[in-house]
Formats: structure tokens, sequence, C-alpha cells
């Protein structure tokens, strides 16, 4: 392994280690405009952009979202801290799940806890899940150093001037490979618990349109 590779892995792991979260704390408890959600969700996020002019959430995203039965209507034209709950909900997963995928996970929470008044809440559900943030970051980062040593023995008779690209391959194909699984682990669970069967769905649309 070169010293390059070393500060590869360093800089995968520091990475890492700056990951966070919008604090529920954080999240303002008066209802907001759209403008204003926009632009607090970029703001808060802007450290998960790849790019300067990538958009985290735009006015047509939101709209989208509504349309497609992901987030519930705002009320008069303002969005609850709820809402913006869901909406990073939906900011995770929308980079590996169909929006069909996200329906199904998310419609049951909003349904029976979306402005829900006591006991269980969205905000309480939402710190559940995100405290787990930390223990989870650490085991990830072991499993990446893993994966990362693992991949810098391979290729051990290939020519100096190739070896090193042919590891920095092996250690994306390692990482794919578990993106992949997770990925198709998540949508048969989907699958076997929380896909709508289409009559239900068909039903479900009538009532939605009917309120």
């Amino acid at each position: 392994m070169t010293i390059d590779e070393k500060d590869l892995l360093n800089s995968i792991l520091a990475s890492l280690n700056r990951i966070d979260y919008i604090k529920p704390e954080d999240i303002p408890n008066i209802d907001l405009y759209m403008d204003q959600v926009t632009t607090f969700i970029n703001d808060q996020l802007a450290a998960t952009k790849r790019y300067p002019d990538d958009k985290i959430l735009t006015k047509t995203m939101i709209n989208n979202y509504a349309k497609n039965n992901l987030l519930p209507p705002p009320e008069k034209k303002k969005y609850s801290k709820e809402h913006l709950l869901i909406l990073i909900f939906i900011y995770y997963f929308k980079s590996i799940l169909s929006i069909s995928d996200i329906q199904n996970i998310l419609n049951p929470i909003t349904d029976k806890y979306f402005s829900v008044k006591k006991g269980m809440d969205l905000t309480a559900i939402y710190e559940e899940v995100f405290g787990l943030e930390k223990d989870e970051a650490d085991i990830l980062a072991k499993d990446i150093t893993r994966k990362f040593q693992t991949s810098s023995h391979t290729f051990s008779n290939a020519p100096d001037t190739e070896r090193e690209n042919l590891q920095l391959f092996s250690f994306l194909c390692m990482l794919s490979f578990d993106v992949y699984v997770k990925r198709m682990l998540i949508e048969k669970i989907i699958d076997a618990k929380l896909a709508v069967k289409p009559a239900e769905k068909s039903k479900k649309t009538k009532e939605t349109r009917k309120k």
C-alpha cells in the first residue's frame, strides 16, 4: 500500500466522520412557506453535495412528492416540522430506491404518525432512527477499512504501473457489491412486508381524492 493509498483511506474515513443529520431541535417549530423549506433543507444538507451546483431540494421536487403521495399536502401553503422530517427521509431514500418503494416505506408511517399530538409521533421516530447514526458510522468505518485493506492485496502479480488502478477497481467493486446486496434485501423486505397490492392501491387513491 502506497502513501497515496493511505491518504485516500484517511480521506474516506474523515468524510464518514463528517456525516451528520439534521437534528430535530434544529428544525423550526413554526410552519414554513415552500421557499423557506427549500432554503432550510439546502443549507442544512449542503455538506452532502457532490458538486456545488447540485440541488438537494427544489419546489418541483416538493410538488412531485406531494403528487406521488409521498408528502401530505401543506396547510394553507405552509409546511410543518413533520413535513420537513418526511422530506429528510425522502432525501436519504431516493439515492437508492424508486419512488414506489419509498411510498411503500413511508406511507404507513405518515398515515399513522403524521400530525399525532400524543405518544409516538414523527419527531420521536426520527430521533430514534437517526440516533443510531454514530454506532452505525463506527461499524461502517471498520468495514470500509477492511474492504480497503483486502483490495490493496489484490492483483499482486500485475505490473507496477497497472496495480494501483486495478486495486482501486477492486475496492470500488467491493463497495458497489455491498450497496447492491443491501438494496436487493431492502426491495425483498418491501415486497414481502410493505408493498401495497394494486387493488388496495387503487382503493387508497380513490379515498385520497375524496378527502
